[in-house]
């Protein structure tokens, strides 16, 4: 498996002849933030901002992806894929692994990628990656996998490949969402319900802080770790406890002398969000927005100081929003240590805040502020040609 140089590539892109093309959407998450692969519960949704792939079956082995984003190209051999010591071909080369893994058989092609996703916003540009090939691959060699299949596919190539120990949540969203509707997710049975997204006279205003990370090399799995470690000193004395979803805060606390203190905090924050997340529902489904917004500023709460996943500058900004009665809640999303804030914000102070916001971030980090709406929107789909 070799990757080509950056170069010039208009002789593949001119012999290009598409067969099939794919839309693969990026996701917000309302509320619910690292909760998926402690198997509890998430409220995201797909957006109307996507990654666009084209494909062609090709003869032979090889095959040629091309990103026209960053103009690179990853060749391999399909017969012989292993792991890159570049991470935006892991995500390529393991969901091939994991498409081999469950005994399906993918020949040669060639595929062009295009990201039209905000890079770094949190707005899990990986799963819309992972699940755009893997969905578009099941299309081209009929492989006869189901939506569910497609999802798993693109958490595990994360987990082997890329190194990242991410739940669930992020290749659902992607895959299974509904137009105009958010996901409520139980991460632990993989069963859900769509919920209309009705929010009326306000909008999901995304405020990109512009501070990159990578979450293999973050704090990401270390978290995984961390909670894992409360749940097996309370699984040694409770079997029917699995992970964080399977303890409730009175049996948590009857474990705090027995645990580290940070370890604590994490499981803590966990369980809390849980709880956020299904009034926030409830709230929802009521057209409350006043508490669904109070559930998303106590969201950032734990994130920040129980979880400690924020950084300086989303924290400026939730507090920042704080300010605006026109603002019914604000909190991180995605990862942490970078990324983007989600806003509930009332259409018509939109851009007021945005203004007031973009001057004062500047003026406090020198970085500027860039800012995009977000639009529950359909799952990964077929885009005709």
């Amino acid at each position: 498996m070799t990757a080509i140089k950056s170069g010039n590539y208009s002789d593949f892109v001119a012999n290009f002849k598409p067969t099939l093309k794919i839309n693969s959407p990026g996701r917000i998450n309302l509320i619910g933030e690292h909760v998926d692969y402690n198997n509890g519960f998430v409220l995201p949704t797909a957006i109307d901002k996507h990654i666009v792939f084209q494909f062609q079956k090709t003869e032979g082995e090889i095959c040629n992806v091309y990103s026209a984003t960053f103009d690179t190209m990853l060749t391999f051999n399909i017969n012989e894929v292993s792991p890159s010591e570049k991470e935006w071909e892991n995500y390529v080369l393991g969901v091939i692994n994991q498409i081999q893994e469950r005994g399906k058989v993918v020949g040669g092609f060639d595929c062009i990628i295009e990201s039209y996703l905000p890079m770094g916003s949190g707005i899990s540009s990986s799963a819309a990656l992972e699940c755009g090939l893997a969905y578009g691959l099941n299309e081209l060699f009929d492989l006869g996998l189901e939506k569910l299949d497609i999802v798993k596919i693109g958490q595990k190539a994360e987990h082997t490949y890329v190194g990242t120990q991410c739940g669930i949540m992020d290749q659902y969203a992607s895959v299974m969402s509904k137009d105009g509707h958010v996901i409520q997710l139980d991460c632990q049975s993989i069963e859900h319900q769509y919920i209309p997204a009705d929010f009326g006279e306000y909008k999901v205003l995304l405020m990109n802080t512009n501070v990159s990370h990578n979450l293999a090399d973050s704090a990401y799995n270390t978290r995984v770790a961390e909670c894992g470690s409360v749940v097996k000193t309370i699984a040694a004395d409770h079997n029917n406890v699995a992970s964080l979803r399977d303890v409730s805060l009175e049996l948590l606390n009857s474990y705090k002398e027995k645990l580290e203190a940070v370890a604590y905090q994490r499981a803590s924050y966990v369980i809390e969000e849980n709880i956020r997340v299904e009034k926030a529902v409830a709230a929802l489904k009521a057209n409350d927005l006043v508490t669904f917004g109070e559930m998303m500023y106590g969201s950032h709460d734990g994130l920040q100081n129980k979880y400690e996943v924020s950084c300086d500058e989303l924290d400026f900004l939730v507090a920042f929003s704080k300010d605006y009665d026109s603002i019914l809640g604000s909190r991180m999303m995605g990862g942490g240590f970078g990324g983007c804030t989600i806003n509930l914000i009332h259409q018509d102070a939109i851009d007021e805040f945005v203004e007031a916001a973009s001057k004062a971030y500047k003026e406090k980090f020198n970085i500027d502020l860039t800012s995009f709406f977000a639009k529950p929107s359909e799952g990964t789909a077929i885009v005709t040609i």
